[in-house]
C-alpha cells in the first residue's frame, strides 16, 4: 500500500498485512489529528518505508508522531515500546478505503456528540490482549 501527505513531499509504502487497524479516540490522538479520532493501520516497522522530511514530535512518553515538515499532515505514529511498529494514517493512503478499522479504542474519551453505531467492538481503553 502506498500513501503520502497532502502536499506530496512525504511518500510511503507499507508492505504486508497490518498488525491491526483501529480507530483511536484517546485525547492525544484527537489533538494530534485535529479530528475526533485517529483511524490508523499498524504495521511492523520493517514493513514501512518512506521518503521526504518529517517532523517528529513525542505526544507522550510512549508515542512519537511524524508529520510532513511542509504541509503538516500527520502521516505516522510510532509507539516507542517493543516490538517495533509504525501506524499509518488511513486517510493518507492513496486508496483511503483500502483498509477499515475493526474496532474503536479509548472510547472513554470519545467526543460525546460522536455516535458510534457501525457495529464494531468498542473498548473504553486498550483492547484485551
Amino acid at each position: 500500500m502506498t500513501g503520502g501527505c497532502l502536499c506530496g513531499q512525504v511518500r510511503y509504502e507499507a508492505r504486508g498485512t497490518p498488525l491491526n487497524v483501529r480507530a483511536c479516540h484517546c485525547t492525544l490522538c484527537q489533538r494530534s489529528t485535529s479530528a475526533p479520532f485517529f483511524a490508523r493501520a499498524m504495521f511492523a516497522a520493517d514493513d514501512v518505508s518512506w521518503s521526504g522530511e518529517t517532523l517528529d514530535y513525542p505526544t507522550s512518553e510512549r508515542v512519537m508522531r511524524r508529520s510532513c515538515v511542509r504541509c503538516g499532515t500527520l502521516v505516522f505514529a510510532q509507539p516507542k515500546d517493543a516490538p517495533a511498529r509504525i501506524a499509518v494514517s488511513l486517510p493518507t493512503l492513496d486508496d483511503p478505503d483500502a483498509l477499515a478499522p475493526d474496532m474503536h479504542i479509548f472510547t472513554s474519551t470519545k467526543r460525546v456528540w460522536l455516535v458510534l453505531d457501525d457495529g464494531l467492538p468498542q473498548y473504553l481503553e486498550r483492547p484485551p490482549a
